[in-house]
């Protein structure tokens, strides 16, 4: 879900962010009531996927009110929670809600190995790279994490723009590096 929902939501701000995320028009309504009878319509309207992430954040409430949506028969949404340490915990405690996960999945560090397979598909900015230059990038920066491969992938995108450098060198991934938070 784009945007931020603040940890620990309620429902209340779940229905907000739904509202701007998916751009209805006008005022949000005032009643709740009201509220999901416009979300469940829109969420209705054809199939949408959801991102919620840092789910470790979000309290029972906000839990619930995902629920809630998803049980309505006629919305047609997936939700997929994504969340740091401590996210497969929270939502376990959520019995009605991990009741109706289909799958858990657990995401690690890439390898070196996966790093030369992956990185190069993932984005054209990789494609041409010397596997040497990817191999530095994720021994200095990235360290098989893929949030950081994203970043930095960013980052050089900027860097190959401004110098017309065909693909990544070192210089252009040490000027990225010192671009990383």
């Amino acid at each position: 879900m784009p945007g931020d929902v603040p940890g620990p939501s309620t429902a209340r701000a779940v229905r907000y962010e739904l509202f701007e995320t998916l751009r209805l028009p006008g005022e949000p309504p005032r009643h709740p009531s009201e509220f999901d009878r416009l979300l469940k319509t829109a969420l209705s309207e054809r199939p949408r996927t959801f991102l919620v992430d840092e789910a470790q954040w979000l309290n029972g409430e906000a839990f619930e009110y995902f629920r809630y949506l998803w049980d309505e028969r006629a919305t047609q949404i997936a939700i997929v929670f994504v969340g740091g340490a401590g996210a497969h915990t929270v939502l376990r405690r959520e019995p009605m809600l991990s009741s109706r996960i289909f799958i858990w999945q657990q995401f690690t560090r890439l390898t070196p190995e996966e790093v030369l397979d992956v990185v190069p598909l993932f984005h054209p900015v990789w494609e041409d790279a010397d596997p040497a230059d990817l191999t530095f990038a994720d021994e200095q920066a990235a360290h098989g994490n893929f949030r950081a491969w994203a970043q930095l992938t960013a980052h050089m995108r900027t860097a190959l723009e401004r110098t017309g450098r065909p693909r990544p060198d070192r210089d252009l991934l040490r000027w990225a590096f010192s671009r990383l938070a």
